[in-house]
C-alpha cells in the first residue's frame, strides 16, 4: 500500500540545523561514534547514537516551533485559494504560479522595455535614456552617477544610493511606496503574460487591502501571492516566467522614485534612496507640508501611494546597513550589525545590543559589554562547509564541524579548517584566542576566562564602520 507522504521544509534559513541549535545555546557536540562504522555497533555506541538523533529530532520539533508561522501562511495560501496539501511543499513562488493559472511561454523580447508613461524626468533624463540604449541591455551593466548630492547605481535589479559613513539628528523623513511592485503589475499592465486572467491578480490585491483594513490576518496568504510574482517573473523554471515584464517593473519602479526625488530636490537633503523607498531630511517642520503637497502630486500622477515616517536620528554605513530611530527610542534598522536578532539567529548579540544601545541612548559600548553577566551573549557559532575536511583548535583536530567559541584571556589557541589538500585557514570573525563551549550554555554566567575587551573592540570597529571614526 502506499502512503502520500506530504514534506514541508522548515529549513528556510541559510543556516543548518547544528546553527540554529548553537543559536539557541543549546548542545551542539557531535556523537563520537562515526556514522560510517562498518560493523554492528556496542550497547553503549547505539545507546549514543539513539541520544544523538533524538536530540537533532527534538530540536528540528523546536526549530519548527520559532518558525510556525511559515507552516500556518502556507497552511493559509493552501486554504484561502482550495489548493491540495501535496502542495504544502511547494515554494510561495511555485504556488503563485498555480494560483494565478499561469502557463509559460517563450519569448524573445527580455529587453523591450516599457516605461510608465506617467514618468516626469528632465533633470535626470540622462538615467532613462541609459536604460534605453541597447548596448546597456546586459545584467552585468550598471549606471553609477549622482543623483541630489548623492552616489547612486543604478542597475537591472534596483536603485541604491546613501551617503557613507553618516550620521545626522533633525526632521527625518521616510517615504515608502506602499506594494510597490504588486502596484506597478496592476496600473501599468506589468503582470507576467503567462496569466490566465489578470483580473484574478486584481481581485487579489482587493481582498488583500479589504482584509488588511479589518486587521484580519487572513490577509497574509494575500500578500504572499501578491509579493511573490515579481520573483517568480525573473525565475526560467517558473511558470510565471516573463523577464521582460519583471524588467519592466524593476525599471519603472526605479525611475518613478527617481522622478520623486527631482520632484522634492529643492526641498530636502536627501540620504538615502532604495528599491521602494527614499529617506530625507528638512530644515523646519514647516517644510513637511511642501514635500506632502510634492508627495501628493506624484501620487496621483503615478497611481502609486507613498507611507509617511517621521525619524530623529540616523546611522548609516551605508544602503544596506542603518539604524533610524524615533523620538521615543523605537526604531527601524537594516544589516547585519543593527538587525533585530531571536533565538535562531543570535550571534554576537553583546555586540549587536552594545551598538544599539549606543546609537539610541548614547550608552558607551563598553558599559553594555561590561555591565552583561550572560555567557551566552557573548557567542560566535561558526561552521566549517564541507568543502574542508575538518576543524582544528589550535593544533588539534575536534569532530565537530559547527563550533561555539568566546573569545579567552588566556593564552588559548584559535579555531581553523583544513582543505583535502592540507591547506589550513582561520575561521573568519574569530578571536586569536578563544575557547569553545558547545554543550548548552543558557543560564550560564561568564567567566575571568573571558576577554570582554575583545568585543569592546569588536563594537568599537564596528561603530567606526558606520560613523567614520572612534567613539
Amino acid at each position: 500500500m502506499k502512503i502520500p507522504l506530504n514534506q514541508f521544509d522548515i529549513m528556510t534559513t541559510l543556516h543548518g540545523l547544528k546553527e540554529l541549535e548553537g543559536f539557541m545555546g543549546h548542545d551542539i557536540r557531535e556523537t563520537a561514534v562515526s556514522f560510517d562504522t562498518n560493523r554492528k555497533l556496542t550497547e553503549e555506541e547505539l545507546e549514543e547514537v539513539i541520544k544523538y538523533c533524538t536530540h537533532d529530532v527534538e530540536e528540528t520539533m523546536e526549530i519548527f516551533l520559532h518558525r510556525k508561522e511559515e507552516f500556518d501562511s502556507q497552511m493559509a495560501l493552501l486554504k484561502a485559494f482550495e489548493l491540495p496539501l501535496k502542495y504544502i511543499g511547494k515554494t510561495k513562488a511555485q504556488l503563485a504560479a498555480v494560483i494565478l493559472k499561469a502557463r509559460k511561454m517563450n519569448r524573445e523580447d527580455e529587453f523591450d522595455l516599457i516605461l510608465p508613461d506617467t514618468l516626469r524626468i528632465k533633470k535626470y533624463s540622462y538615467i532613462v535614456d541609459w536604460y534605453k540604449n541597447p548596448v546597456n541591455h546586459n545584467y552585468e551593466k550598471a549606471l553609477e552617477t549622482g543623483v541630489s548630492g548623492v552616489a547612486h547605481v543604478f542597475a537591472w535589479g534596483g536603485l541604491h544610493g546613501a551617503r557613507d559613513k553618516y550620521q545626522d539628528e533633525g526632521i527625518l523623513v521616510s517615504l515608502d511606496v506602499s506594494s510597490f511592485y504588486p502596484s506597478l503589475m496592476l496600473e501599468y499592465g506589468f503582470l507576467s503574460r503567462n496569466v490566465e486572467d489578470p483580473k484574478l491578480y486584481q481581485e487579489i490585491y482587493n481582498e488583500r487591502m479589504r482584509l488588511k483594513s479589518l486587521k484580519d490576518p487572513m490577509q497574509q496568504p494575500y500578500k504572499i501571492v501578491l509579493n511573490s510574482t515579481y520573483g517568480a517573473m525573473k525565475h526560467q523554471y517558473n511558470n510565471l516566467y516573463d523577464p521582460r515584464q519583471a524588467n519592466n517593473v524593476c525599471v519603472g519602479g526605479q525611475l518613478l522614485l527617481l522622478d520623486l526625488i527631482e520632484q522634492l530636490e529643492p526641498h530636502w537633503k536627501l540620504i538615502q534612496s532604495n528599491t521602494d523607498g527614499l529617506i530625507g531630511k528638512i530644515k523646519f517642520k514647516a517644510d513637511l507640508t511642501t514635500i506632502k503637497t510634492i508627495c501628493k502630486q506624484w501620487e496621483e500622477r503615478t497611481r502609486m501611494k507613498l507611507d509617511f515616517e517621521l525619524f530623529h536620528k540616523i546611522y548609516q554605513k551605508d544602503v544596506n546597513n542603518y539604524i533610524i530611530i524615533k523620538e521615543d527610542g523605537s526604531y527601524k534598522s537594516k544589516g547585519a550589525y543593527v538587525k533585530k536578532l531571536n533565538s535562531i539567529d543570535n550571534d554576537l548579540p553583546i555586540v549587536n545590543e552594545a551598538l544599539k544601545k549606543h546609537f539610541i541612548n548614547k550608552t558607551p559600548v563598553e558599559d553594555t559589554i561590561y555591565g552583561c553577566k550572560d555567557l551566552m551573549q557573548f557567542q560566535k557559532v561558526v561552521k566549517v562547509s564541507h568543502k574542508y575536511s575538518h576543524a582544528l583548535y589550535g593544533e588539534k583536530s575536534i569532530p565537530e564541524r559547527t563550533l561555539r567559541v568566546f573569545a579567552s584571556r588566556n593564552n588559548d589557541p584559535g579555531v581553523f579548517k583544513v582543505k583535502e589538500s592540507g591547506r589550513i585557514e582561520k575561521i573568519a570573525g574569530t578571536p586569536d584566542s578563544c575557547f569553545i563551549v558547545n554543550d548548552n550554555v543558557i543560564g550560564r554566567r561568564i567567566s575571568r576566562r573571558l576577554d570582554r575587551d575583545w568585543y569592546v573592540n569588536l563594537a568599537k570597529k564596528r561603530l567606526k564602520d558606520y560613523i567614520g571614526k572612534e567613539t
